[in-house]
Order: C-alpha cells, then structure tokens, then sequence
C-alpha cells in the first residue's frame, strides 16, 4: 500500500506544499564538504540569494568507513545538517542513494563490497540489497524524522541516482526493492529517482509510487534545448506528474530557459562548492577515459568552496524574486500552445530565440525571450543587441538585450483590483505590499513601455521619467533610457499603487525599494585576491618512500590481490615482495598487473616511477641487474564515481592496487608471418573450431598482423601462429600495443578473453604449458581503415613472498606529528627541489588569518604530488602540472587548497601545517617554488 502524501503534493500543473503550488529553487549544500562550523553560514548565504530549498546527499561510505563501523558525529551528524537547514527557514531533496556519484569516493558505495563474491553493485541482487538495508537502517530513520510532516525540511527522498547511465539488468525489481525499504521505514514524501540521460524507465522502472524527476546538463545557449525539456514535460504529464529537474547547470540563464518550459523543481547542481577533506576524491572521466578529482570541489557557483559569493548569486537572487513575484500563478502556469503574445520582429539576431510563453493561472501570461549568443567584444556595449519585439496589439518595439540574457514579459496580468497590465517590455521582478501600498518593480536596459488597463476610477496618475499616453482604453507608459523611473497612482480611497523602473545592474543588487523613491542597494562582495606577506619558518626531513610510516606494519599475504581484498579501502598501501631464483638475472622490465591509481615503483630501493594504469596492465621498460626486492608504493586516489567501460579502473566495480608484478625477461614480439582468414556468416557461431590444433591452416595467406585487406567492412578476421614458451618462465601476457579494434582471444585451443583498445592485455599463464609451443588464435573485429597494432608477448617470472601494510588519515597524520619533531632545525631553501622518487616533509606554523574564512594557498611548483595536513586534518591532494603520467585533474582548482578558518582555533593561528611531497616524475626533478597565502 503507498503512502497519502497530504504534506506534498504532485500533478502536471504543480509542485504543491502544504497545499500551496510552489516553483521549488534547489541547489546542492553537502554537509560532508563543508565544515560543521560554517553550515548555518553557507546555508543562511543560499537563502539570501533567491533559493529556498537544498538537495543533498547522504554517502554510505562516509557514514561506514569500514563494515560495521559507523560514524554519525561531529561532520558526519546528518540529523544536525538538516536540523540547520530547517533553522535556515529552508527544504531539503534527502538523496541517501545507496549510489551517488557526486564525484565522491565509489559513488558513495563502501568498498568492502568489492571484497563481496559475486555482489551485483546497484541492481536487483539479494547480496547487495542485503547491506543496503543496513545502510537504509540507519539513515532513512533520519531522513523519516526530518520529513516536512514531522516538521523538518525534506519534502521528497531519491532513490539511487541517474540509474539510466549504469545498465541496470532489472531497475524496476531493483527500484521497488529501495521503495519498499522507504515506505517501511516511514517515509511519507514522495518518492523519486532521477534519469540523467532522459532513460525515464531505465531510472525508475517505472515501479509505482515513484516519481521520474529529470537531470539535464546541455550546452546553455542550445537553440533546440526547449523541444527537448518540453518533451520530457509532456511524457510525465501524461502520468499527471510535472516537469522536476533536480539537476542541471548552474546558469540563471538555462533555470529561466527551464522555467519557461513549465519545470516545477530547479535544480542547478553545485551552487554551494566544498572540498573533498581526506580520501574523499573520485576518479571519473567527462569526457576523457580517465582524471582524477581535485580536493577542491568547485565548478564555478554562486558560492565558493571557502565562501565567497560570486557574481552568479545575484542573478539566483533575481531569479528568485521573479517567481515570488507572480507566486502561485506562475507556480501553477503551464506552456501556452499556440502563438505568444510577443514575437520576433523583422531582424532580429540569428541567437535570439523564439519567444516561449506560459499561461499564468490567475490570468494573463509571461513570456521568456532568450538571447542565446556569445559575446562579440570586450566592451560593454557589444555584448548587447537591439531586439525588434511585436507587441500583443500589433505594434512594433524593441528590447535592449545582453546576449547570454534572458527576461519574462508579463502580458494581460491582473494586478490586485487596479487593473490588467497588458504588455510590458520590461521585466516584473519584485511585488511588495506594505502601509504605503502595492509596488511592482521591472528592470529594462534601455527605453520600453508598459500598458495598462485600470479598473478603478478615477485615478490620479504621476510620472518621473516616464510619458503617459492614454489611448481608448487603456494607458500606455513610455519610459526612456533615465533610471529610476515612477509611476504612481492614488485611488479614490487612498490606496496606492507605484510602479518602478530600474536598470538590470540595480535590480541585481536591490534590497529593496520604496515608494517615496529611495533605493536601497547591497553592494556586492569584495574579496583580496593578492597574497599576504607570511614570512613562515619551514622546517624539513626526508623520509624512505619505499617504507610506510612508522606507525604501520608490513603483513605477509598468502596470496597477492587487490587492495579491497585486503581489507585496505583508502590512503596509501606498500607491496613488498622478492624475486625467485630464474628471475634474479637481467630483466628488460616490469609488468605491473591490472594496476590502479597510483603506483610509484622501486627496485632495491632504487626509484623507478609512478604510474597510473588504470586498471589495466602496465609495461615499463627499465633493464635491470639482479633483483631481489620490490616494493610499490600504491595511493588509492578514489574508487571510481561513475561507470564508464573505456577504462578498467573506470568500471564502478572496479578495484585499487595490483594483482602482480612480473619481472620481464623477453619481449616477444609477433608482428609478422600469421596466417589469416576472414570469418563469415555461422562462421562466426564456431570460432573454437578456428582456434583448434587439429584445423588445417597451411593453405591460408601468410601476412603481418592486421595486414590483410579486404573489401568486407567491418570484417572478423581470424589470425594463427604458434610461438614457443621458455621452459624458465612463469608468466606470460600478451599486449595488442596500438590496438583500434576489438579482440578475442584462445591459447591453445582455450578461449583466453578479450582484449580493446582501453585494455589491450591479457595473462595467457593458465593456457601456456612452459618450453612447449602455445598456438594463438586471435579473432579481430574491426573496420578496413583502422589499424591493428602490434602483438607483443611479455614473458617472465612473477614475484612472490608478498608483505603489504597500509597508511589512512590517522596514520599519515601521525607520521606528520612525529616527522615534525625530527624535522631539522635548519630552514629550508626556496625554490625546494627533490630529486626523482624522493619523498620528504616540510612543516610550517599556520599564520593568523585575517579572514574568519581562513586561507586559499595558492602551490607553485612542478613535478609533485602533496598531501597537505593542517594540524590532524588531511585538508587536500594535489598534484602539479608537469611529467607525462600525471592525468588529467576537474573538478575545481588543481593548485590551491583551502585552509578553513574554523579548523584554526579562536586565535586563528595555532596549527602546524605539514606537507608531504612526492617527487612523481622519473626524468626531472620535483620543484616546490612557493606557496601564496591570500585570505579565504
């Protein structure tokens, strides 16, 4: 049985709370970001600049940090963030997930799970679901007693999150499985699950009781973006839901382009930014098949990770009051079909969109026009472009318009009892009542005009910068380009009414105005972004990268595996392992195997390194003497956030540090002298024949590999030739070096996987028998003009006698209070610079900040990766520019960390700053030039 939802309610024409039709501004405050200590501020600067509602996640993995060990205090008191946010006098969207994304660690999933065989992540799995209830167990009771009728904020709860990108084999079972876990823990708001690509079924399963909301992320100034909202308004209407967007960009521009199209929930993600404190980051992909996330969570919004309000939150402002404005009328308008009361005139700019309209439901109509073009100059003047409008009776004007700009035009609106107003070409922005009456503000730049038709008589006009004409029927006011400009009017009664005309840049910055004619303004924000002079006393000590710090212990395993199945979900891990007898001669390199984040390599304590597989094998040539001793220094740099298949280390179950390391003593490699066929038609049902021992292949063409043409687009070609293994090795992998096709592989008759181009390796050792011949069959799939590469076959000896230990926040924080007493009390020299491979710590006391806020340290350097603590806090992980394994970093600032002013005591001062630096490039120094100090 579903719930009555009587505190929210839902239908194609409105979002209704507490019986009230409400256009629900929404952006993203995420208390595991931000420190406790500034939630009420960072909140209380959301309200102030036009949002009355904050979505937010709630990670599983923040929550359990290992299974079984939970933690809900201090930053992780969820109940105490939703208490803020209803003190605030603002809602709440609970998304606990089980899966976020949010660009956070594994998307929110603990990675034990990883450890769990055969666990089915985010799908309809008995296993999985199993430790989903434990986590639901635990927040939805929050969640329930935070609910808007239990007095708190939350007027709906997500499940899961953009379940349409993950390929889900059963969303509806998999759907209905976390609803009836909401529903039984209470849970009374409605129900929702967003479809970040538009997969609507794929997202929901469309499992009763829960509400397809819609993520959207186009290019902002796309001309064709209406068709595509509007389509997605229309599907959920038939259903008698309304258009909920709970994500989008962050522009005030695509919210009124969204607004226009009758959206009900706007929801720009990440208006509030933060950092990822600890081990929090992700590895994700935008676009590339790999990057890793900064610590510094930030894509340009209206609030910056240390707080600063940038220009954007005056435009969330004005956007605001705009929908206050017009209240429940517009909160209840839908798209107008059929023609707009305004329309383009003859001339108009190619990137002027047609105006859009909605029909307001106490009467009347707004339209949006949208200027969706780039700015052609540096100047003010040219970003601006007259835009010829024909007025509702047939006249012809023009708006002065900013390209990247958009206003709502009011036409045959009810104000109160005076009357209509029929058109205006500026846009109606603030609605004040009080003792001196009713006043309705517009912003125009440039000269317009405002019609109206009164329905009081007689009344008594007056006008500063504006001509009144009175026509039959109705008044028009013309106004030039002088702001202000007033109208005003008395009734017979005493009542009055004032209109007020100001420019776009006032209306921005208004708090508010009164009828007598005076403007009060909020000046906007300055902030220094010029550092301080901090003369600080750095002291330093070199450490032994290729030994964990003292506080941990190496372990021997039985048998090698990834560091999950260790037991070792974040930080940093040591491999430790030796080289048996056949390989302790001369090797022509390594092969690390099915390796991910960062491994930094050391052959007897020797450096030679880092590198960054991403799940997949990675061959480093070094030609070696004897051997004995490995070590790998792995760092987890975050699981990933967000499946994507190009990439091993990309695949939401993927897993971090290695499965091996082989010394290679040959490289094999088998370019030439294959005998090849294409295979076709049922062919293609038998390729196990094809890989048999017994076929006759002595009659095909003999070719390189990849190298026999054919007309047949996309063809399956199948190629043969045998090798012969050593007798003294113990491993072998087969590489397709520069593959741009798709393999299938079989070894001696066996099928021995697949290979791509994100992941051109195989281990072959199972299907390998030592000094005989392995036949190998490959299957190539691919178009003619695509190339095939190469074949190499690496062939060598593993390591073994495998120790590991690790090191997470509180072990690197200890290390940092015991490096610290040691460090030498001679000062360091600027620039610093560290040799390949050498890891050292630098310590400085903090300086007292003069910004409540803290400071942004800006880092100047090269050819480093930094750990930055301040006192026991891991605050940031950074890794500057320069050598050719670093990936590539989003997300926010790749060079700079926040130092949060709350963290510094009362004083503001008083914490030691350590820096862990790890020289990452093998062929150039690592260089610490400076660090800038600039108050947050």
């Amino acid at each position: 049985m579903l719930p009555s939802v009587a505190s929210v309610q839902l239908s194609q024409e409105a979002l209704r709370i507490r019986g009230q039709a409400k256009i629900v501004l929404c952006a993203s405050v995420f208390y595991f970001r931000i420190p406790r200590e500034r939630w009420a501020e960072r909140l209380s600067a959301l309200r102030a600049h036009g949002y009355e509602c904050v979505d937010v996640y709630f990670p599983w993995n923040y929550h359990e940090e290992s299974e079984g060990v939970w933690r809900f205090d201090g930053n992780r008191d969820a109940g105490a963030f939703l208490d803020a946010v209803r003190e605030a006098g603002l809602l709440a969207v609970a998304r606990p997930g089980p899966y976020i994304c949010s660009e956070w660690d594994g998307g929110g999933l603990p990675a034990y799970l990883l450890a769990e065989e055969g666990i089915c992540l985010r799908d309809n799995d008995p296993v999985y679901l199993r430790h989903v209830s434990r986590w639901y167990d635990l927040i939805l009771p929050v969640i329930r007693g935070h609910q808007l009728s239990e007095g708190g904020p939350i007027i709906c709860v997500q499940l899961e999150n953009e379940l349409d990108f993950y390929g889900c084999q059963d969303p509806a079972g998999y759907i209905m499985e976390l609803r009836d876990m909401a529903l039984g823990h209470g849970i009374d708001v409605p129900l929702i699950a967003c479809a970040g690509q538009g997969g609507l079924f794929e997202a929901t399963g469309d499992a009763q009781g829960v509400v397809p909301t819609c993520n959207f992320y186009p290019n902002d100034r796309d001309p064709e973006f209406e068709e595509k909202a509007l389509g997605y308004r229309e599907r959920l209407a038939e259903r008698n839901y309304p258009l909920l967007v709970t994500e989008t960009n962050r522009s005030h521009f695509l919210l009124r382009r969204l607004l226009g199209c009758g959206a009900k929930m706007l929801g720009p993600y990440l208006q509030v930014s933060g950092t990822d404190f600890g081990f929090s980051n992700a590895t994700n992909n935008w676009g590339n098949p790999l990057a890793f996330l900064t610590s510094d969570y930030d894509f340009g919004g209206m609030i910056s990770p240390e707080g600063r309000i940038r220009p954007e939150a005056y435009e969330g402002r004005l956007l605001g009051r705009l929908i206050d404005a017009y209240g429940e009328s517009l909160a209840e308008a839908v798209p107008l079909n059929g023609a707009s009361p305004f329309s383009l005139g003859a001339g108009a700019p190619k990137a002027v969109l047609n105006p859009r309209a909605l029909r307001l439901s106490r009467g009347g109509q707004l339209v949006f026009v949208h200027h969706a073009g780039e700015s052609t100059g540096d100047e003010e003047e040219a970003r601006y472009s007259q835009v010829p409008l024909l007025l509702p009776d047939g006249r012809e004007t023009a708006i002065r318009l900013a390209a990247g700009q958009s206003v709502a035009l009011p036409a045959n609106v009810p104000i109160s009892a005076w009357g209509t107003l029929l058109h205006a070409t500026a846009e109606l922005f603030l609605r004040q009542e009080d003792e001196m009456g009713l006043l309705i503000a517009f912003h125009a730049d440039g000269s317009g005009e405002l019609a109206f038709r009164d329905c009081v008589e007689p009344l008594v006009w007056e006008t500063e910068e504006v001509e009144l004409v009175e026509e039959e029927g109705r008044i028009r006011f013309a106004f030039g380009e002088r702001r202000p400009a007033w109208i005003r009017a008395k009734a017979p009664d005493g009542a009055s009414l004032t209109l007020a005309i100001v420019d776009r840049a006032t209306a921005l910055e208004v708090e508010r105005i009164k009828a007598n004619g005076e403007i009060d303004t909020r000046k906007r924000e300055q902030y220094a972004d010029q550092p301080v002079d901090t003369p600080l006393r750095w002291t330093a000590v070199r450490v032994d990268p290729s030994a964990p710090p003292g506080g941990a212990e190496f372990r021997s395993v039985p048998h090698l595996n990834f560091l999950e199945k260790h037991g070792i979900y974040r930080g940093y891990a040591w491999y430790e392992a030796e080289l048996g007898k056949a390989a302790s001669g001369e090797s022509k390199g390594w092969l690390l195997r099915r390796a991910s984040d960062v491994l930094s390599l050391y052959v007897d304590g020797a450096y030679r390194g880092t590198y960054v597989p991403c799940g997949s094998d990675r061959y480093v040539e070094w030609p070696e003497a004897a051997t004995r001793k490995l070590t790998v220094r792995a760092e987890i740099w975050g699981h990933s956030n967000f499946h994507d298949v190009r990439q091993p280390g990309l695949d939401i179950s993927s897993s971090k540090g290695l499965k091996d390391i082989v010394s290679v003593v040959r490289v094999h490699r088998l370019g030439g002298n294959w005998r090849t066929r294409y295979v076709r038609g049922a062919q293609r049902e038998r390729l196990a024949e094809w890989a048999s021992a017994e076929l006759d292949d002595r009659s095909w063409p003999i070719s390189g590999f990849g190298g026999w043409l054919s007309a047949e687009r996309p063809a399956l070609e199948c190629f043969r030739r045998s090798y012969p293994a050593a007798s003294d090795a113990d491993s072998w992998t087969i590489h397709f070096q520069g593959l741009q096709g798709l393999i299938r592989l079989f070894v001696n008759g066996a099928d021995a996987g697949k290979a791509d181009p994100y992941d051109p390796y195989l281990d072959i050792t199972p299907y390998v028998v030592p000094g005989e011949e392995a036949l190998l069959a490959v299957f190539l799939e691919r178009t003619t003009e695509t190339g095939a590469g190469d074949v190499l076959v690496y062939e060598g000896n593993a390591a073994g006698k495998w120790r590991l230990a690790a090191a997470g926040e509180p072990e690197l924080a200890a290390e940092a209070r015991l490096r610290s007493a040691e460090a030498s009390g001679e000062a360091v020299r600027w620039p610093c610079k560290l040799e390949p491979g050498e890891v050292r710590w630098l310590f400085a006391p903090i300086p007292a900040a003069p910004s409540i806020e803290g400071w942004r340290v800006i880092v100047h350097g090269t050819g480093l990766k930094l750990s930055v603590l301040v006192g026991e806090r891991l605050v940031s992980r950074l890794w500057l520019e320069g050598g050719e394994e670093r990936p590539i970093m989003r997300g926010g600032d790749a060079s700079s960390f926040w130092i949060p002013g709350p963290w510094l005591g009362d004083g503001g001062s008083g914490e030691r700053l350590s820096l862990l630096l790890e020289a990452v490039d093998a062929h150039a120094a690592g260089l610490l030039e400076r660090l800038d100090f600039i108050p947050a």
